[in-house]
């Protein structure tokens, strides 16, 4: 059995891992951390049968686990020195915060206004996406977890990319997500009274912060535009593409062919549009393709997943296995 550790257990992302890990038949958590919940049990914070201790930060023995993952928010301070001290002692680490996701620390410069605290390990990891790097996570030590929305993108436009069939390099993606993709925090804008009933779009354009692993894993200039819908779980996307004048519906899903294989990515039949609901409560991304102008080469693409799942902690298990040399889909299906 291999030993895992979670540091920031008790957020969505932590508590939807420990579910995927306590039903994992080749995986032991040796600890679960919080901060204001140190000393209660999961089920203490959570409606839930799991009864997992949560510890202190620094209770967690760091020298009993194989890996460990780090729930903690964007840009939180102790990150960078829990991540260097883990690898260190040669554990390997799967990180749910952007701070590694940018390849480039140039690009991490300018897009975050300041130069990463630890360019190496920025260098040193690998962006968490099995589909398109599976070979690199099964070397890894540090991988830099996908982020929910910029995989309702990049799997969506990667095979179109790799087959040279986009004409536009600007693409256009419209997306809404479930109020648990901003967290569990208390926040006025994710309260229930504020989205209820309502439809909102926030950061659009080119402001939100996972815009630049869009683009650094398609290689397109995209406009990014967020939504929240007063919904708990579930992102949709809808992605405008303009493709080589006369590219017939045919061509356009033959690219997708490369994820036959693929466990996790489903190409919808032709005519189908996928739902929320398809997806909810799986590991699954749906796809589907619509033809708007073929002799102009537009198609609308519209991909969903489960922020949560396979937008956040089941991805991060799916790499998990890959890294520690389990079957991928260990504990997933």
């Amino acid at each position: 059995m291999a030993r895992v550790g979670i540091y920031g257990a008790t957020g969505y992302t932590g508590f939807e891992l420990i579910k995927l890990l306590a039903k994992h038949p080749e995986v032991e958590i040796a600890f679960a951390t919080a901060r204001s919940a140190a000393g209660q049990r999961l089920s203490d914070v959570f409606p839930t049968m799991l009864d997992t201790p949560l510890v202190a930060v620094e209770a967690a023995d760091l020298h009993a686990v194989d890996l460990i993952f780090t729930c903690l928010p964007h840009g939180a301070p102790e990150l960078i020195t829990l991540a260097q001290t883990a690898l260190a002692a040669g554990k390997k680490v799967i990180d749910f915060s952007d701070t590694f996701r940018l390849t480039d620390p140039d690009d991490y410069a300018q897009r975050r206004g300041k130069p990463h605290p630890a360019p190496e390990l920025l260098r040193a990891a690998v962006y968490g996406l099995p589909e398109l790097h599976r070979e690199q996570i099964r070397q890894a030590h540090l991988v830099a977890n996908t982020g929910c929305y910029p995989l309702s993108a990049i799997l969506p436009l990667w095979p179109l990319e790799r087959a040279g069939l986009i004409a536009e390099r600007t693409v256009i993606v419209d997306s809404k997500s479930g109020v648990s993709g901003a967290g569990r925090s208390v926040s006025l804008k994710t309260h229930f009274g504020e989205t209820h009933d309502t439809f909102s779009a926030y950061n659009i354009g080119r402001t939100h912060r996972h815009l630049g692993e869009m683009e650094q894993e398609t290689g397109l200039h995209i406009i990014f535009s967020p939504h929240l819908l007063p919904v708990f779980r579930g992102i949709l996307s809808t992605i405008y593409v303009t493709l080589r004048p006369g590219t017939t519906l045919e061509q356009t899903r033959a690219a997708y062919a490369i994820y036959a294989d693929e466990p996790f990515v489903k190409l919808l039949p032709e005519g189908r549009l996928p739902e929320l609901r398809h997806v909810q409560n799986t590991m699954y991304l749906a796809i589907g393709l619509q033809p708007v102008e073929i002799e102009a080469g537009r198609y609308i693409i519209v991909a969903t997943l489960d922020n949560l799942l396979k937008g956040a902690s089941g991805q991060a298990v799916q790499s998990m296995n890959l890294m520690l040399g389990f079957a991928e889909t260990t504990g997933l299906l």
